[in-house]
């Protein structure tokens, strides 16, 4: 479950110094009309645009691990990265999309505060798009001033790394970028608006194109599309094979969310990518007490619909839709075929992840089901931390699972515990298959909260020492075991902390 190995060293070069490509603005019908203001944009892929210029621009942080795939060295300034300099060779634009957004269709959306710079080629020979998020007004920001807070940025930052090295196909961030200058959010949309530090954070990914790209599109526009996509991520797919490779790859990162007890919050179709990668880190939260209805989203707190054990579910809701805007350019039954093989991928996978985290080769002894369905039950009964539960079962002194519960566990969950030590007896190399496949560190929401609230004023080593103990997710690192705490009771209703709303 680890992520890639690492990459070989090779002369960093300077962000103005590289070549950049635009694929998706040279080879995708564009907007003819470039005027900057909010508006319907029929006909087109993308609309270009530039990122607006901000006050004062500071680089508050750096991935380096990112910076060394990309080979790009870190700038002496933060002017390319808050989009105050557009470098030769980009062709900055914002992309058309549109979205069911907790089920309902809502029209155009696209890139609201989003725009991408340009496309350059990483150390290992990918193509990687560079990305700005919080970068200004585009056509597709509606009533939406295109910028973003530091709260949202860092989160995003963070934990696109942290899922990275968790071993979860992600986006990821290259930079954070602080403004100087305020945005007024309204966080809770409780009318009580206020300013917030501005922020920009620098996404990177092969491609951002996500479902509701294809949603929105005329026929014309989604055939070209769907051969710009198969053509640089899928070659030699036909359509039929390439929806259900976007089938697949989506079961098994929904299996990667589960694993984990990561919970997205706002799964909408506009927020799913066609790569399969985690994509847009919105109201984002982990299982800090093992609730299948828990979902860190105040806009979902009566419907739940983005709740974690809905998530498998929603994914392949998702997938229908996406089928439903290809049928143009597929078959029927070759679409449904897909969404059988995203149930069967799941339904396969599901089961090997849960044996790993339990140190198994495999569910398939007798009572094992009855075994993994009671610890479900228990772990719901009594407040426990999913992270700490897992990772605690491997230790044998059980100190860290002691840890795991917020109070007295679930009446029962002593003879369970007897009932898996019996069973995982028969398993060679258990603890290390366990600690490969349950981390000791996740970005929680009250980590977070700290590195918010220490870079606001000024203090970025929260900040900094997160984003190295998150690239060893699953080691011991014993000198930053607070890190590895569960939820403190000041975190449990604080904002931030517990829920967040989509503002941002």
């Amino acid at each position: 479950m680890s992520a890639s190995q690492p990459i070989a060293s090779s002369p960093a070069v300077d962000l103005s110094r590289l070549e950049f490509h635009n694929t998706f603005v040279d080879e995708l019908p564009g907007d003819p009309v470039l005027t900057n203001v909010p508006r319907q944009a029929p006909n087109a892929c993308y609309t270009r645009v530039a990122p607006t210029s901000v006050r004062a621009p500071q680089l508050l942080a750096w991935s380096q691990p990112l910076a060394d795939l990309l080979g790009v060295a870190r700038p002496a300034d933060a002017e390319v990265l808050a989009g105050n300099r557009v470098l030769s060779g980009m062709k900055p634009y914002a992309a058309r999309y549109g979205g069911h957004q907790f089920g309902q269709w809502a029209g155009q959306l696209g890139d609201g505060r989003a725009i991408t710079l340009g496309e350059l080629i990483a150390t290992d020979g990918t193509r990687q798009e560079l990305q700005l998020k919080g970068a200004g007004r585009t056509p597709y920001s509606r009533t939406a001033d295109g910028r973003a807070v530091l709260r949202s940025s860092l989160r995003e930052l963070v934990c696109s790394e942290a899922m990275h090295f968790l071993g979860v196909p992600t986006t990821r961030a290259l930079s954070l970028v602080g403004t100087g200058e305020p945005v007024i959010r309204d966080m809770f949309y409780d009318g009580h608006p206020a300013p917030e530090p501005g922020a920009i954070v620098c996404r990177v990914a092969p491609s951002f194109v996500r479902f509701g790209n294809f949603e929105i599109l005329e026929e014309e526009l989604k055939k070209a599309l769907a051969d710009y996509v198969i053509r640089h991520h899928f070659p030699g797919h036909s359509y039929a094979a390439w929806y259900q490779q976007v089938c697949r790859r989506t079961a098994l990162l929904m299996v990667d969310w589960m694993r984990l007890g990561f919970v997205h919050g706002v799964m909408n179709t506009d927020n799913l990518s066609i790569l399969g990668l985690t994509i847009d880190y919105g109201p984002y939260g982990w299982l800090e007490g093992y609730d299948p209805q828990w979902t860190p989203n105040t806009t979902d707190a009566h419907g739940r619909r983005y709740s974690y054990g809905n998530q498998p579910h929603i994914a392949q809701w998702n997938l229908a839709r996406l089928a439903e805007a290809l049928l143009p350019l597929a078959a029927r039954e070759d679409l449904e075929k897909g969404l059988a093989l995203y149930a069967e991928t799941f339904n396969a996978a599901w089961p090997r992840a849960l044996a790993h985290k339990l140190g198994l080769a495999a569910l398939d002894q007798p009572g094992d089901d009855a075994l993994v369905g009671d610890m479900f039950s228990l772990l719901s009964q009594a407040e426990t931390d999913f992270t700490l539960f897992f990772r605690g079962l491997a230790d044998p002194t059980m100190d860290t699972l002691r840890k795991a519960f917020y109070a007295e566990p679930a009446a029962g969950m002593e003879a369970w515990l007897e009932r898996y030590a019996a069973r995982a007896r028969r398993e060679p190399d258990r603890v290390q298959r366990m600690n490969r496949a349950n981390p000791k560190y996740v970005f929680r929401n009250y980590l977070a909260v700290q590195a918010i609230d220490a870079l606001a004023q000024g203090d970025a080593a929260m900040l900094e020492r997160l984003m190295l103990v998150l690239q060893r997710p699953y080691d011991e690192q014993p000198e930053h075991d607070e890190l590895a705490a569960r939820r403190p009771e000041w975190a449990r209703e604080r904002p931030g902390a517990s829920a967040l709303s989509c503002s941002s």
